[in-house]
């Protein structure tokens, strides 16, 4: 995966992000739904894909308020790697590479949200859609 992200240019990798933290922001949006600071981060993202203009006070804002919110879960719990995805991606506007933080909290709140049993092979299956979205993604250049 670390060569794919080599490959990958920063919005491409801001794109994935997103990706990556949505597919598992509803551990943390069903368990706080008046909490909105994991979604609004992704919007800090969205925001500056589509216009270009980058605000570090705002994307650092979001960010951390997105992990501020990850702490206020408590304990190891799906809905904490969950809004932790989400402020990764929003980073991933300063700093490329942030994405992959995305990606590994996402596989965490996956392996975290499955039972022991099963715990592995979902994260692995999550892992390997990622890897193949963001070769889609990189294919569309």
């Amino acid at each position: 995966m670390s060569e794919l992200i080599g490959k990958a240019g920063h919005k491409t990798l801001a794109v994935w992000a997103i990706d990556c933290a949505e597919r598992v922001l509803p551990y943390f949006e069903q368990e706080y739904p008046e909490d909105h600071r994991p979604r609004k981060a992704l919007e800090a993202l969205r925001d500056w894909l589509s216009t270009g203009v980058f605000r570090m006070s705002v994307i650092r804002r979001a960010s951390l308020d997105s992990h501020a919110a990850a702490r206020d879960t408590g304990g190891d719990n799906p809905a904490r790697s969950a809004a932790r995805a989400a402020g990764q991606a929003a980073a991933t506007a300063h700093v490329p590479r942030h994405a992959y933080g995305s990606a590994i909290y996402a596989q965490q709140a996956i392996y975290r949200a499955t039972g022991t049993s099963d715990a592995d092979t979902e994260a692995a299956k999550e892992r390997d859609w990622q890897q193949s979205r963001l070769m889609k993604l990189i294919s569309r250049k």
